[in-house]
């Protein structure tokens, strides 16, 4: 079981306000969290806590692929990202990084910033605490359940691999 508070952005973020071009020269996880939303949001990085939960509109993760924008997410310690929709390279790249998302708009537009949240990746839940409202969401696919579960596709491969 997740639990965090809510962080909630708009629809559209693009890759370069989850972590800005300027520092995709750092390759240290944590040193990219250091930056993570601050072109959407200049004090999140130091504002978000552990296991807390990005909650956004249409479309997160557009613009250029960059693998280090769900590596920043995670770095900072986002349990987990539950957008309306999410664009189709960054849905991807979240699970081959290991970072959890869900899509589920009527959860994206219940859940208000500040709120607590609880998600329950296995029963495939979503529970606004704050509101007591829930919804459902597709379950994960075992595989990408692995990815996660393995810490990204690198990781899995390792570990398939000593098998």
């Amino acid at each position: 079981m997740l639990r965090g508070k809510a962080w909630k952005f708009g629809n559209d973020v693009n890759t370069d306000e989850i972590i800005p071009a300027r520092y995709l020269s750092l390759v240290e996880p944590l040193k990219l969290a250091e930056h993570v939303m601050e072109d959407a949001d200049p004090g999140f990085p130091l504002k978000v806590q552990e296991g807390d939960i990005i909650v956004a509109g249409k479309n997160f993760g557009c613009g250029s692929s960059r693998e280090h924008a769900p590596v920043a997410i995670k770095a900072a310690g986002v349990s987990c990202v539950i957008a309306h929709s999410f664009a189709r390279i960054f849905f991807r790249n979240s699970f081959n990084m290991g970072l959890l998302i869900f899509e589920s708009p009527s959860a994206a537009d219940d859940i208000s910033d500040g709120d607590m949240v609880e998600v329950d990746p296995e029963a495939g839940m979503i529970r606004n605490t704050t509101t007591g409202r829930t919804f459902t969401v597709a379950p994960i696919p075992p595989f990408m359940e692995e990815l996660v579960r393995d810490g990204g596709l690198i990781e899995h491969i390792k570990n398939t691999a000593k098998s």
